[in-house]
């Protein structure tokens, strides 16, 4: 997405011919190669552009962030914790996405997969998308600390509350574009105070980009003087948002 901005176009052709190779029968993506199983990142490929990761392709690794969802959001699990004590069984909590499928869902790949269900969804109109696509909003919004915020998911482990982070703070702004909520209103002085305090480039990145989707981010937002772009998302993620303050948003538009 990055090259893409950049107009680095041969690399671009490279890497789309790549990634369609790597695809699983199951429609989703491993982390790498070698790795027997799809994995959240699916949700990062299909984010790409439609057209030149090819539509056949893309539609089905939609399909597989459609219909990937936690541990947690199953009759069974949910059932074995009321069994044991350690939760109500309720219908009521919203599924998210993990890392990993049969695991525990977090913020950081939630926010992933809404953004790609979010894009998708204004190209296609399916009530399934629309469906899931509202349970990972809702999921974000359940899991926001108190007071404000995201961690990486969970709001009151051992009985005690979290503390957000400034990346999944971020992620989760993001994740809720569009979305209007008592949530994102306690949570924006948060960000912003993050923003002007920062000394992550990973968390720099995803708090202008959480402002700029909730459109809130300060016009003289500058990053502290030792604050370097060292890894390769930390750079993309940077690009993406350059062609973005330049009108060229490709995580929000279809």
């Amino acid at each position: 997405m990055a090259l893409l901005d950049a107009g680095d176009s041969e690399a671009v052709r490279r890497g789309f011919r790549w990634l369609r190779t790597a695809q699983r029968p199951d429609g989703g993506w491993p982390p790498q190669a070698g790795v027997d199983e799809s994995t959240w990142v699916t949700a990062l490929v299909a984010l790409l552009p439609p057209e030149q990761l090819s539509d056949a392709v893309h539609e089905k690794a939609v399909n597989w962030v459609a219909g990937s969802s936690a541990e947690e959001s199953g009759t069974i699990f949910r059932l074995r914790q009321w069994l044991l004590g350690q939760s109500s069984l309720s219908s009521n909590q919203a599924p998210g996405w993990p890392w990993i499928p049969n695991t525990a869902a977090w913020v950081a790949p939630t926010s992933i997969a809404v953004l790609a269900l979010q894009k998708e969804s204004r190209r296609d109109s399916r009530s399934d998308l629309q469906k899931r696509l509202d349970e990972g909003r809702n999921f974000l919004l359940q899991r926001m600390c108190k007071g404000g915020g995201w961690n990486h998911g969970s709001t009151t482990p051992l009985g005690y509350p979290t503390t957000p982070y400034p990346e999944t703070t971020g992620m989760a702004l993001t994740a809720l574009h569009g979305v209007h909520a008592r949530q994102i209103d306690v949570s924006l002085p948060l960000a912003q105070r993050y923003l002007s305090e920062c000394r992550s480039a990973d968390a720099w990145n995803w708090l202008r980009l959480g402002l700029l989707a909730q459109g809130r981010l300060p016009v003289d937002a500058a990053p502290a003087a030792e604050l370097q772009f060292r890894s390769v998302p930390e750079v993309s993620l940077d690009l993406i948002l350059q062609a973005a303050f330049q009108g060229r948003n490709r995580i929000f538009a279809a």
